[in-house]
């Protein structure tokens, strides 16, 4: 018997107690405009703002996008939980209201990419689709094209003060193994300044 009044007892029960359950130490992970940026990034796939990305919202997400998803994609995306995406199997989600993410479960799932990963890695792989000599070079022109008209665009100005400088030849090729090598010693650079 409780002893507090049944109205002011919460009401968790196996059927929901997985939404209730969640890593509160997450938040501790980020600044709070961070967090703020995922609010935002939430709220565009929770279109029918129910506090849970469903099935509906990300058939309309994908919509929106052009792209049209699996069935096991869907359902390996409505099932998946916190802690899971190191190869392991999803768990089975058997109640269907148990389907979806909640935002603190989406917080902590991009925790889990954001801390795994390697920046110079994933810069240097998305460099190499345009180098198809694997030289470690780029041309100027194809960055510029790519820069300025797909994803978040970045105006001519910010595109030639990244153009310019050393890492860019007479020819007109970008150096981008070099320039990331560079990225990783100004950054780990910081953070030793920081710990000082």
């Amino acid at each position: 018997m409780s002893r507090y009044p049944s109205h002011l007892s919460p009401n968790i029960t196996p059927t929901n107690r997985a939404r209730v359950r969640e890593p509160s130490g997450v938040f501790s992970l980020f600044q709070p405009q961070q967090i703020q940026q995922f609010k935002e990034a939430f709220s565009l796939i929770d279109q029918d703002r129910d506090g849970l990305v469903g099935e509906q919202d990300l058939k309309d997400t994908f919509a929106s996008l052009g792209i049209v998803p699996s069935a096991d994609m869907m359902e390996e995306m409505l099932t998946s939980r916190p802690g899971e995406h190191g190869g392991s199997q999803p768990s089975a989600v058997e109640d269907p209201r148990d389907r979806g993410i909640n935002f603190a479960m989406f917080l902590t799932m991009m925790s889990e990419h954001l801390f795994e990963f390697d920046p110079e890695a994933e810069l240097v792989e998305a460099f190499s689709s345009f180098d198809e000599s694997d030289s470690g070079t780029v041309r100027c022109d194809e960055i510029r094209k790519w820069l300025g008209e797909t994803g978040d665009r970045m105006s001519q100005a910010e595109i030639d003060r990244f153009l310019k400088g050393s890492f860019t030849d007479r020819q007109g090729n970008f150096n981008y193994k070099e320039w990331v090598k560079v990225l990783r010693v100004n950054e780990d650079d910081n953070d030793t300044e920081a710990q000082t």
